[in-house]
């Protein structure tokens, strides 16, 4: 099943995707043994945008090359017009016999090839089956390191040099807060300075460029946002920090601790701390340097509640998170993406011509885009020839009339 609409054309990507495919046709030819396949290429609200001709070509020799007896037929939903063009390109890989396997449906029609109940709410169906990430088996989170270091022994390993670092910017941003303070100080009193540096102690500047998250995850304990992923810049971009908000719906203490996978990449302000009744804490995930963020990166939030009598420091939530039941702790998994930056046009082309694939699906992109334009130019001179016909056939319709009329007069 191929939601094409939420398909995104990148290089860097694209050999991931065949991995999956090829992983997804193994994991089912072993476990039901080579039982009559359908493959439903659901294209409601695609466009230009969402065309990939490499990876349809990839799934077309999968399916002639490796298992030619799997298929049974190609359920190909609400496809535009827009798409014709591509489609004649992708006709021309496939056989008569598998062209013959090819099925344009509809919402009116779909369900003459499958069953109501396997389709989603959007083809007419009753399926509200809605993907989720499931934790995977090596999944092995870790605490990474916190505002003052690490708070348990999972945390030790952490190399010389690395702690290092750590100091050096703890230092670096430490002496900028302060410049900015002296600059407001100067018009406050004694009193206010010293309340100013206690909440300032307490805080975090937040990245300069974290942006709002858009999605939240509304778990029992918290609202968690991001709710599935956190968006880290390459490295010619620099953007290494991510914010993640938590909102504490309860109302109870809830003490909450971030763990990740990859320790020793990411340094995370606070990773092991508490949220009061009602209120929102920020959290912020950084890059250590010389690291870059990678799609098998994740993090894991776990929650509980607090009786209101605990404490909140540092050994009385070591003490917490050692005595609390499994059954009464919230658990939610966030993954990494990467967006990688926009280079100029020029340097695109230079990178292209030592990466054959890329450059070979880029030429074929632009080609079909051009296809596409003439098609289009097609079909309005058509539509205008049509108009013109109609037209002549009109008039010549009056005029035997006219002639017809004049003769029995």
């Amino acid at each position: 099943w191929f939601r094409v609409k939420h398909h995104i054309r990148d290089p860097k990507q694209q050999l991931d995707k065949k991995k999956l495919v090829a992983f997804w046709l193994e994991h089912y030819a072993k476990r039901d043994h080579g039982k009559p396949l359908t493959v439903v290429f659901d294209m409601a609200e695609t466009g230009i945008s969402h065309i990939d001709l490499d990876f349809v070509r990839f799934i077309v020799n999968c399916f002639t090359d490796y298992y030619p007896n799997f298929l049974t037929k190609i359920v190909i939903f609400e496809m535009p017009w827009i798409m014709n063009a591509a489609f004649k390109i992708v006709k021309g890989w496939l056989g008569p016999e598998a062209i013959s396997m090819l099925k344009f449906t509809n919402k009116s029609d779909v369900q003459e090839y499958i069953n109501g109940e396997y389709l989603p709410p959007h083809m007419g169906g009753t399926d509200s089956f809605k993907y989720s990430y499931p934790p995977l088996v090596d999944d092995d989170f870790q605490t990474p390191l916190c505002e003052n270091g690490p708070i348990t022994s999972e945390d030790e390993h952490e190399s010389k040099e690395e702690i290092k670092e750590e100091i050096d910017a703890d230092t670096k941003e430490t002496v900028e807060l302060n410049e900015e303070q002296n600059l407001n100080q100067k018009k406050m009193n004694s009193v206010e300075q010293i309340s100013k540096s206690e909440e300032t102690d307490k805080t975090e500047i937040k990245p300069k460029n974290a942006k709002k998250a858009l999605t939240t995850f509304k778990g029992p304990l918290l609202h968690i946002s991001p709710a599935e992923e956190l968006y880290f810049g390459s490295k010619e971009t620099g953007e290494k920090k991510c914010l993640i908000v938590l909102t504490n719906v309860t109302k109870n203490i809830v003490a909450f601790k971030v763990r990740t996978t990859a320790p020793e990449k990411y340094r995370v302000k606070p990773s092991n701390s508490s949220c009061e009744p009602g209120t929102s804490l920020d959290i912020i995930v950084s890059l250590h340097g010389g690291f870059a963020a990678s799609l098998q990166d994740r993090f894991l939030i776990m929650a509980a509640e607090m009786d209101q009598s605990s404490g909140a420091g540092i050994p009385e939530l070591t003490q917490f998170w050692k005595e609390v039941p499994r059954t009464k702790v919230m658990e939610h998994r966030l993954r990494c993406h990467v967006v990688e930056s926009s280079k100029p046009s020029s340097l695109t082309l230079k990178e292209n011509t030592f990466n054959i694939p890329a450059k070979t699906n880029e030429d074929l992109h632009i080609q079909l885009t051009h296809i596409l334009q003439i098609n289009k130019r097609l079909q309005e001179q058509i539509d205008h020839c049509l108009w013109f016909q109609q037209l002549s056939v009109v008039l010549s319709l009056l005029s035997v009339i006219v002639v017809a009329f004049c003769f029995y007069l």
